[in-house]
């Protein structure tokens, strides 16, 4: 699909385009790298129930999968992106001094929920002034956003520091102090006016999704790269629940959560040597199996003695769990998905994925009361699930060619 010419407006490129953009993406992850792993222990410490810990982490997700798409299209719509952008960072940032009132779980449910609103569409409109950048100037996107995986390494590692010696009680104020700063960095954000080619949440159409859906390999890797991906709500939820359950200190909980990344950011760099060669249903394969064993051992490290090593090695499985099977979708959209039905693709995996993690994360809280680390054993199962459809998936392939 030719892209419509630039205007003189358009064509001129930003100063300092890359740094501001680099800048984005680093401020946009410090909460983020606040949130995933410390907030469940936040809501943990204010005495909540599991059941209501995760209904606080699930709700969310089931808002944000109509929140981001909705509120990117109206962003592409907007005569400047950037506008939007700062103004719902401004937002979050205020919305996020609700955790400081006093309130019972259904208060913060509810302070979370308006929060999401305005949080989640930070990434895809980030990620869309970068994808203009590259597209009209041709900037390196890889370069601008690798510095949002160092600022969540950055977040997972000094926060975890700073609560093993406060306690999680400080949660909040980490969090508003890393959304202040993305408020703050967001009003650098480079203005380039409308898209000339839609965001690929905002692009999703039903006529389009119909057609896309009507490829039954692509059902099978995207529903089995769901399954996979929700196999892991149950450690975002209460990964850092269980492991401060054993004694293990919330700095050294944030090591584990930055090997995650750690792992993923190695899997991106070798994709293309290792598994570059093989086809989607292939790649799922081998995350899904990765996914199966991760969970698999999760509930034998600690009483088999093998420690923090053997945490650690579970959590460095996170790049082929979780990495893997994201670059093996990305491949089957690019492969087999014509360029105008890819925003129907993404959004239909965007939201796929999305419920997945939300209905696993609900169910997480009773699973957690009623098995604890065997829970993980649970994940085991959906994860073979999700082995199963990539298997469909590969004979499908096989069959067609």
């Amino acid at each position: 699909m030719q892209l419509p010419p630039l205007t003189p407006e358009q064509a001129v490129k930003p100063q300092r385009y890359e740094l501001r953009m680099s800048l984005l993406f680093a401020a946009m992850f410090l909460p983020m790298g606040i949130h995933l792993p410390y907030f469940p222990l936040w809501l943990a410490d204010r005495g909540f129930t599991a059941s209501e810990v995760a209904l606080i982490l699930s709700m969310p997700i089931f808002a944000r999968i109509v929140a981001a798409p909705l509120i990117t299209m109206l962003a592409d719509r907007a005569p400047e992106r950037a506008n939007v952008l700062i103004g719902l960072a401004m937002a979050a940032m205020l919305f996020s001094l609700g955790y400081f009132l006093p309130g019972d779980a259904t208060f913060v449910l509810v302070m979370s929920l308006v929060l999401i609103v305005v949080w989640s569409p930070h990434g895809p409109l980030a990620d869309s002034l970068a994808l203009s950048g590259v597209r009209r100037y041709g900037a390196d996107y890889s370069r601008m956003r690798i510095w949002g995986t160092i600022s969540f390494l950055a977040a997972n590692l000094a926060g975890g520091a700073i609560l093993e010696r406060y306690g999680p009680g400080l949660v909040p104020a980490l969090l508003t102090g890393g959304l202040a700063c993305m408020a703050m960095i967001s009003l650098l954000s480079p203005r380039l006016g409308r898209p000339r080619k839609a965001s690929q949440l905002s692009a999703a159409d039903f006529p389009g999704a119909g057609r896309v859906l009507s490829d039954p390999v692509f059902l099978a890797i995207v529903v089995g790269g769901a399954l996979l991906i929700a196999s892991h709500g149950y450690l975002y939820a209460f990964g850092s629940i269980y492991w401060r359950s054993l004694g293990i200190a919330a700095d050294t909980a944030g090591v584990l959560w930055a090997l995650m990344v750690v792992a993923e950011v190695v899997v991106f760099f070798f994709f293309r040597r290792h598994f570059g060669h093989l086809s989607p249903a292939a790649i799922l394969c081998v995350s899904a199996a990765a996914g199966l064993i991760r969970w698999s051992a999760m509930p034998f490290v600690w009483t088999l003695g093998l420690g923090l090593a053997g945490f650690a090695a579970t959590q460095a499985l996170h790049g082929l769990s979780t990495g893997l099977a994201m670059l093996g979708l990305q491949k089957m959209i690019a492969q087999s998905v014509p360029e105008e039905r890819t925003g129907a693709a993404q959004g239909i995996a965007f939201a796929a994925n999305s419920t997945g993690m939300a209905v696993v994360t609900l169910g997480s809280g009773p699973l957690f009361d009623a098995l604890g680390a065997r829970g993980f054993l649970v994940m085991a199962v959906i994860a073979t699930a999700a082995f199963a459809l990539a298997l469909v998936a590969l004979r499908l392939e096989r069959r067609g060619r």
